[in-house]
Formats: C-alpha cells, structure tokens, sequence
C-alpha cells in the first residue's frame, strides 16, 4: 500500500525535528514533508493580531500543499504546526477535502480527558491567549468547567534557535514547575517536545502531553479510519 503522504506547514524552523520524530514513533510508514514560512512568526508577533492579509497567506499555502502529488500520491492530509494561528487554520478547514489540523487539538482533547486541572506551556508569548481560548473553548463544547494554568518559558525559544537545547529544557522546566498540581500538563508548542523527558523526570511523570505526538497519531486516525495503530 501507498504510504500516506502529509504536508507539513510550519511558522518555525524548531517545528521540523519534533513533527519528523513525533511521525517516526506514531506513523514512520507515512510519508511527511515541509513547508517553511518563517516570517509567519516574525509578522504575528509584530502585528500583535492576525489580519487580512495573514489569513490570506495561509489559504495560499493550505492550497499549494494540498494540491502537491508525487510518488505517494496526492495529500492526504495537512498538520499546521505553530499554535499562534488557530483562527487562520480554522478558516482553512471547510475548504479543503481532506483533513487538516490544528497543531493543539488533538493534545487538548487528550487533556480533558485526563481531568480539569490543566497546565500550559508556551515559549511564544504571542501564543498563550489563543491557546488557552482554544482549550476553553473545547471544554465548552465537552460541557466541562476547567481551570487552566497558564506560564511562558521565557528565553526558552531564543536558547532553542541558538542551539542550546538544554538551556531551552531547563527553563521550559523551571517554567512548569508552578504546575504541580495539574491533571495534565500540555507542551502548547512543537518546538517543546523535546523538553518532555526533563518534565516527566522532575515530578511530572505521566502527566506531560506534547502537541506533536498527539498531532500525528489523530492524523493517522484520520487518514486511515478503522485501521489498526
């Protein structure tokens, strides 16, 4: 059988290794490629709000990946990456054929299925609100009330895009440790995954949901419907 073939789009270069990784646990018979924007970062962050022009952007790049078709045939599937831009993927969504996803979604509805008390880490600061209206919003839906507890590892990202990846774990660490008392804690970042393993083995063992890894097995589900994982 054709191995499934997913576009990738990404606001930051950090998201590349994790979505990759998070494919060769969850899905290595799927075949992931990249599409690279990272001036989307740089603009959001600078408008401090996502406009027109922005969410025109992203319909381009949805459309032009969709529409790719090679040895694994056409796109089955698209994962947006950075979690600043939900409104912009949400707009996306009814005009495609095939799935598309949130880069939080699936890591959220992981989380409020682990109870009510929710912990959330972002290193993007632009990020936090949207995010946390994104879970709210969600546990609406559930009809479920929830307490969400908020902190940005500052100095994290820049560690990370300066290539001192344990610097960038240590304060992603030392962030989450006012979230002790969480049901679940969400790494609201594909850039974050990597500090999953310091956070389980400063108390938080079990507890810790990283986007990508989340990302990737609901994608699986939805490309292969019924499958066997």
């Amino acid at each position: 059988m054709t191995a499934a073939r997913i576009a990738l789009i990404h606001a930051l270069s950090d998201s590349v290794l994790p979505s990759h990784a998070a494919f060769a646990e969850h899905w290595p018979e799927a075949y992931a490629f990249d599409l690279l924007d990272t001036s989307l970062a740089v603009d959001r962050e600078a408008a401090g709000r996502l406009d027109a022009p922005m969410m025109e952007r992203f319909q381009t790049l949805a459309n032009y990946a969709a529409a790719t078709c090679g040895r694994n045939g056409k796109t089955a599937g698209l994962l947006f990456t950075c979690s600043a831009f939900g409104p912009a993927i949400d707009a996306v969504k009814p005009q495609l054929s095939v799935p598309v996803l949130r880069p939080n979604e699936s890591a959220f509805a992981a989380a409020l299925m682990r109870g009510r008390r929710l912990g959330l880490v972002v290193s993007f600061a632009p990020s936090a609100l949207a995010l946390e209206r994104e879970l709210l919003d969600m546990a609406e839906v559930r009809n479920m009330s929830v307490a969400i507890q908020t902190v940005i590892a500052h100095g994290a990202l820049a560690a990370l895009k300066s290539g001192n990846g344990a610097e960038h774990d240590r304060l992603v660490a030392e962030a989450a440790s006012s979230l002790a008392g969480s049901d679940a804690v969400v790494l609201g970042q594909f850039s974050l995954a990597r500090a999953a393993s310091t956070l389980e083995a400063s108390g938080f063992e079990g507890r810790v949901i990283t986007t990508p890894g989340a990302a990737v097995a609901a994608m699986k589900d939805l490309v292969n419907p019924g499958r066997p994982a």
